[in-house]
């Protein structure tokens, strides 16, 4: 199979070296911020992750452009309490009523989060600079680890700004570390250089962040793999919070590299301005895919579409659904 993804690198154009992708990441980024003068969040608005800290999950979700972790979650980290929405709601009340701090309403946000049983509701959230305050009032030996551990987000978050080159080093350190093939880790850098590309390329020619950049994102996906992603997910077994493209297979990874990055030459060749006109330049780039997905199928005589995933099988959310495709 390995044979077929280094065919289909080098007949598309997608081996680009790793240094070369990493450049064009830092050169795509810096040109947001000066255009824009703030850098793009490595993961779109409403993105739920789940990070560990001293063997405790704390969830956050990206909205506005910046990380608000689960206030319940941290509490719990550190006083080790399994009552932390108890302890949080005690807690409340002393910041407003004892110390005076009557902007913590206003601070904290209402978001939804994925509980145990997968659903979403809404839980309170707070970004690093109000979590720094709530912990001061904390006494818990276990603060001090994790103020240092939030500082550390928000140092990284500058040397990003300085240095956009950084957000993709830590990418790969990051997938390193939770044990990903070599080959996976520089086929899976190219997909976010080449969605960088793409998502700067929409923001030039007119197309709005948001539902816009979703539908245009789902109909490559649909012309490419023949069902769009949340279908592409529950094949895999995964929830709405996770990442797809973290659990693709590398084939997988280059046909959505080849349908992003033709999506982005046949907009700038037709010159599409609008969402409409991008709409039908992304419908075109994924048939490209589209195409080259089919021609692989009738050659190894076996679907692109994998249920393969990363998860162990306690994290599975369902068992993966029958793939069926005209």
């Amino acid at each position: 199979m390995r044979e077929n993804e280094k065919k289909y690198d080098k007949e598309f154009g997608l081996d680009m070296p790793i240094d070369e992708a990493r450049a064009r990441f830092s050169k795509v980024t810096k040109e947001e911020l000066e255009a824009e003068g703030k850098i793009s969040p490595p993961v779109a608005d409403g993105e739920l992750e789940l990070i560990a800290f001293k063997g405790a999950e704390i969830r956050r979700v990206c909205h506005n452009d910046e990380w608000w972790y689960s206030i319940v979650d941290v509490v719990g980290a550190l006083v080790g309490t399994d009552r932390a929405s108890k302890y949080w709601t005690d807690l409340k009340t002393k910041l407003t009523d004892d110390e005076g701090f009557f902007e913590l309403s206003d601070k904290i946000g209402k978001l939804p989060l994925p509980g145990a049983d997968g659903k979403r509701r809404h839980a309170e959230v707070a970004t690093p600079e109000t979590l720094f305050r709530i912990i001061q009032s904390i006494s818990s030996p276990k603060a001090e680890p994790i103020k240092r551990w939030l500082a550390r987000v928000g140092y990284e978050r500058i040397e990003e700004w300085q240095d956009p080159e950084i957000a993709i080093k830590r990418a790969i350190l990051t997938y390193q570390i939770q044990g990903r093939s070599d080959d996976w880790i520089e086929t899976r850098i190219r997909t976010i250089v080449a969605r960088k590309e793409l998502t700067a390329e929409w923001h030039q020619r007119g197309v709005s962040e948001d539902k816009q950049f979703a539908t245009l994102t789902n109909l490559i996906a649909q012309t490419t793999f023949g069902l769009p992603i949340e279908r592409h997910k529950m094949v895999k077994g995964l929830a709405k919070s996770h990442n797809l493209r973290d659990h693709m297979t590398n084939m997988e990874l280059i046909l959505t590299m080849l349908g992003e990055t033709s999506t982005k030459e046949i907009a700038q060749q037709r010159d599409a301005q609008g969402f409409s006109e991008n709409f039908r330049a992304a419908e075109a780039g994924g048939s490209i895919a589209g195409t080259a997905r089919k021609q692989i199928e009738r050659e190894t005589g076996r679907t692109v579409v994998s249920n393969q995933n990363f998860l162990g099988a306690s994290q599975r959310v369902a068992d993966p659904v029958r793939l069926t495709r005209k």
